[in-house]
């Protein structure tokens, strides 16, 4: 499969060996910055289009391609969809390399558009997996809790905060590990507090909490609030969107009646507080939820290696006991050669074989 990356082209995958698209004619690149080869469109929005690539110069690893076209009208609109491009870029790279997060591999602008690359998770997002399997149950939720909350306390000892947190920006890998992706929004919060202009406000209406839909602000405590809206999605299929279109923030307080399912008075305790609609009730770190959550691990039993079965004593004893008795029975014949009570070559000593009859008395 090769792909056109024209960003107006209705129908951009071909054919190997394609050099004309077959849908638009524009000329398809062999490669990207000679190294990228792109393969498959996965997804349009906003900022640009998200395709599949191969990575020559990693023996043809699978990564993602973002090419920034923003669908944007205004100077000041399009300027700042260019930041918040050029800042998931820069929040990746100061993430580093962690497990939950994808890795960015590059960063780039090629005949007049700009390229962000990075690492390609293998695996479903949350909203993919609740359509196909229907409400998750508490252990589920509880698993990504578990999974995802050190994720955020470790994005936001960074000073980074998502800002996007949503059923759509988090991904299961096959082996079940839970993964933090789209820092498109991500914000820096090395002054505490950040604020955007007004008509430039970012998130998910349903998932941004109210202090970010209000005035901007972004706290950890907002990714927190997104969080637990997204864990009451997976456990109601409710929209979230549509409980804030008829009753704005008020329906966080009676959550409950939506969910019909039991759950533990742990488990109500910690979303009550996830999905509180002014911050200062709400928690302020992810180490706070997992207090809550009673996230603690049982020790782990000491492994030793297993110790061979003992050999079995009775061969050995029944082996003594012979010897023994070979002994005292040497010793007795010793004893009894000694006393002259048994000699073997004494011809006395030889049975000696008893008449049958006795003889007649001769007169």
């Amino acid at each position: 499969m090769k792909c056109c990356i024209n960003p107006q082209c209705p129908n951009p995958n071909n054919p190997d060996n394609t050099v004309y698209c077959q849908s638009c004619g524009v000329p398809i690149p062999d490669l990207l910055r000679g190294r990228f080869r792109v393969i498959q469109l996965l997804g349009q929005g906003g900022f640009g289009r998200t395709y599949l690539a191969e990575d020559k110069d990693r023996l043809n690893e699978k990564c993602v391609v973002k090419q920034f076209v923003p669908m944007i009208q205004g100077t000041a609109g399009l300027q700042k969809a260019l930041e918040l491009f050029e800042r998931e870029a820069k929040q990746l790279q100061q993430l580093g390399h962690h497990p939950q997060i994808p890795a960015l591999w590059a960063y780039f602008s090629e005949n007049n558009q700009l390229y962000l690359i990075q690492q390609y998770i293998e695996g479903e997002t949350l909203d993919k997996i609740l359509q196909k399997q229907g409400v998750w149950t508490e252990p589920q939720v509880k698993e990504l809790l578990i999974s995802l909350l050190p994720v955020l306390k470790f994005i936001h000892q960074q000073k980074v905060i998502h800002r996007d947190l949503k059923p759509d920006n988090i991904m299961r890998r096959r082996n079940g590990e839970y993964v933090l992706i789209d820092f498109g929004v991500a914000k820096d919060l090395s002054g505490t507090v950040v604020y955007t202009q007004i008509g430039t406000r970012v998130g998910s209406h349903g998932y941004a909490s109210r202090e970010q839909m209000q005035g901007g602000e972004a706290y950890a405590a907002s990714d927190l609030y997104s969080l637990g809206v997204t864990c009451f999605y997976l456990l109601t299929k409710i929209s979230p969107l549509e409980l804030w279109l008829d009753d704005g923030y008020s329906w966080t307080t009676n959550w409950q009646k939506y969910v019909k399912q039991n759950l533990s008075p742990q488990l109500k305790k910690v979303l009550d507080q996830l999905l509180k609609k002014d911050i200062e009730d709400r928690y302020a770190s992810a180490d706070q939820v997992l207090q809550n959550l009673q996230i603690i691990r049982p020790p782990q039993p000491v492994i030793r290696p297993p110790q061979p079965a003992p050999k079995s004593s009775t061969p050995t004893k029944i082996w003594f006991l012979s010897l023994g008795i070979a002994i005292l029975l040497g010793i007795l014949g010793a004893l009894l050669y000694g006393l002259g009570l048994f000699n073997p070559d004494d011809p006395q000593a030889q049975p000696t074989e008893t008449p049958t009859r006795n003889r007649v008395s001769q007169d």
